[in-house]
């Protein structure tokens, strides 16, 4: 199983996205690039793993980086990062094996692969809080504004790192297997990356189970903000989402990230990834 390193950058207020993504494609082999994505916003915050550090940090994070490898990030990128949270995770070989082609698929779809909304925002169950996954007043709110962006109105990438109660697991794989079939898959949710935690943030071998430390990851993919409102405001995800998911997590992460906001970027500049790919 391969092993991939999560990235989380916080970069100097003086230092631009630009040049960051720069120094990465001159420093890192394409071949290890899994994922370069802009940070949006926090949908779920963590509550005690590593809840201080990635919370607070010495600057707002702006890049996640998923690289093949657990070689350390080159100085030349490391020079203007004010704070950096990683995790190393185990990847199945046969999600790594053509992820560009896969990911390419996903960020830039056929209009015909893109499915229709469900119809539960005309009248989305409400929640009182994100925490829960849950469409909360607040995260409604900012979806009607953020749809308006390119960002919003184009693929998502959403980081989740899980912790599960001890003897919860088969729990919330009752979630997974009902989100790949049917509440996810209905929306265009796909999980496009998952794997098991190896190495946590401290440096050392994730124990799992125990609350202590994050036990997985997984990078869900959404064609539209929209299609993720969609999803989190109707009845059958959320019957799902409380009964299976909710009450077998110790601790938990939603990070919202836009790999499309990157490639606008790299596009601007004239160094578009999908033409050196």
């Amino acid at each position: 199983m391969p092993l991939a390193t999560i990235h989380l950058l916080a970069l100097s207020p003086t230092t631009s996205l630009p040049s960051c993504l720069q120094a990465l494609y001159n420093s890192v082999p394409r071949s290890k690039i899994l994922i370069t994505s802009k940070v949006i916003r926090w949908i779920i915050t963590p509550t005690t793993i590593d809840a201080q550090r990635l919370l607070k940090p010495k600057s707002p994070w702006t890049l996640l980086l998923i690289l093949l490898g657990t070689d350390p990030l080159p100085a030349s990128l490391t020079s203007d990062v004010l704070d950096h949270w990683t995790s190393v995770a185990g990847i199945p070989s046969r999600l790594t094996a053509d992820f560009a082609r896969t990911n390419d698929g996903l960020l830039h779809p056929k209009p015909e692969a893109i499915p229709a909304l469900t119809g539960s925002l005309d009248k989305p169950r409400v929640g009182t809080t994100s925490q829960t996954l849950e469409l909360s007043p607040g995260l409604l709110d900012w979806m009607a504004s953020f749809r308006k962006t390119r960002a919003g109105s184009s693929p998502l990438s959403m980081l989740n790192l899980l912790a599960f109660k001890e003897g919860k697991k088969p729990s919330y794989l009752k979630y997974g297997a009902a989100f790949a079939e049917s509440i996810g898959k209905r929306r265009g949710g796909v999980a496009k990356l998952v794997g098991n935690i190896v190495v946590d943030a401290s440096g050392k071998d994730g124990n799992g189970g125990n609350g202590a430390k994050w036990d997985e990851f997984a990078l869900a993919s959404y064609p539209s903000v929209l299609h993720f409102a969609d999803m989190l405001a109707g009845e059958d995800y959320q019957g799902v989402n409380l009964t299976y998911r909710v009450p077998a997590l110790e601790d938990t992460l939603i990070l919202c990230t836009s790999e499309i906001e990157v490639e606008g970027i790299l596009e601007a500049e004239g160094t578009g990834q999908k033409a050196k790919l």
